[in-house]
């Protein structure tokens, strides 16, 4: 919850640091000048930096604290140190697994959502034998 009020809170901090001055007043307006405009360029860098950003640290306090706690009696401080801890020990490996899952939920979602009841079971047994290899 406070990751999601952390990354509203960026979100009109970026888009008020571009747009205070002259806010467009219709979703059109606001359309053609996010993909005509500079300011409109700049937002959508800095929005897609930002959300990086926020996605890297959602997997790493989460990668495996998830099937950690459903394994050990573990807080889930422990959980999320361990977590952050080996998503900094194996960032390579994780990164390849982050765009697996990216594809995965894209493919899942394109054919009406029908696909997920695919895509998940799947990504959820890889997940479980993810934590297996990373956590001893």
């Amino acid at each position: 919850m406070l990751l999601y009020v952390a990354w509203l809170y960026m979100a009109e901090m970026i888009f008020f640091g571009l747009f205070a001055e002259n806010t467009p007043s219709t979703i059109s307006a606001f359309v053609s000048e996010l993909f005509s405009s500079r300011r409109g360029g700049a937002l959508i860098v800095y929005g897609n930096f930002v959300g990086f950003l926020f996605a890297c640290t959602a997997m790493a306090i989460s990668v495996v604290a998830f099937p950690l706690a459903l394994d050990k009696p573990v807080t889930s401080v422990t959980a999320m140190r361990v977590s952050v801890r080996a998503f900094i020990d194996n960032l390579a490996v994780l990164c390849v697994w982050g765009l697996i899952v990216v594809a995965l939920l894209a493919v899942g979602a394109a054919f009406f959502l029908v696909g997920l009841a695919v895509a998940l079971p799947i990504l959820g047994h890889a997940t479980w034998h993810l934590y297996r290899k990373l956590v001893q």
